[in-house]
């Protein structure tokens, strides 16, 4: 490794461990509600929210590029405050957020689904409002399920390149991540480079799908016993 790569690879891993922690709230939520919802309509969301799983990843860039540009209304709200994302830090972390929530809300939704209503409802029946059931009895159980699903988004937004490269670029030491070097290289002929951070990647990649499947096995193990 040399010493230029180093900053590249704790961008990255800084970029998909904030990607992540932005995306877990909003994530939690929504799996949450979708696991309790039956209503109308559910199927629809569920398919909105899977988008990103399916469209080409430079289609959701250019989604992003056109909302966050200064003609649209979200772009002229970021700039009358002086924040600026498009080809920044900023635009990166945006990027993968978007591409790694789906699969933080699947393995969540998965994850509170398998929690017996029963005991939520015992847990309101001794006086617990509806919000200290969801983090005393709730939320602890399915905290497999909502790790599985953090792991998952983390190693989504590692990998992210096609929506990246369209809104923040691929500017060194500024938003270029491991993927955009990767590409850079190959681009520019330095394959052995590029192979040596491919191999990296792939490291860290397999670090965090290893962690999941642990987890998914031990959810198998719990929900047979």
């Amino acid at each position: 490794m040399t010493e230029g790569e180093l900053p590249l690879i704790l961008f990255t891993l800084a970029v998909a461990a904030l990607a992540t922690v932005l995306i877990l709230p909003v994530g939690i939520a929504v799996a949450y509600g979708l696991a309790r919802w039956e209503g109308a309509g559910k199927g629809l969301i569920e398919t909105l929210l899977s988008l990103p799983l399916v469209l080409p990843p430079t289609a959701v860039g250019l989604v992003l590029l056109e909302v966050l540009s200064q003609s649209s209304p979200v772009g002229q709200v970021l700039d009358s405050m002086g924040i600026e994302v498009i080809f920044t830090p900023k635009a990166v972390v945006l990027a993968s957020a978007i591409m790694a929530f789906p699969l933080l809300v699947r393995a969540a939704r998965s994850g509170f689904e398998e929690v017996d209503p029963r005991l939520v409802a015992v847990a309101r029946t001794l006086g617990d409002s509806r919000a200290r059931a969801f983090f005393r009895v709730t939320l602890p159980l399915a905290w497999r399920g909502v790790l599985t699903g953090a792991l998952l988004a983390f190693s989504r937004a590692l990998g992210e390149f096609g929506a990246t490269v369209l809104v923040a670029g691929n500017i060194p030491g500024r938003t270029q991540t491991l993927a955009l070097a990767i590409f850079h290289r190959t681009q520019i002929g330095q394959d052995a480079e590029a192979l040596r951070l491919a191999g990296v990647a792939t490291l860290m990649a397999f670090a965090a799908i290893y962690a999941t499947e642990v987890l998914s096995r031990r959810r198998g193990a719990r929900a047979r016993a």
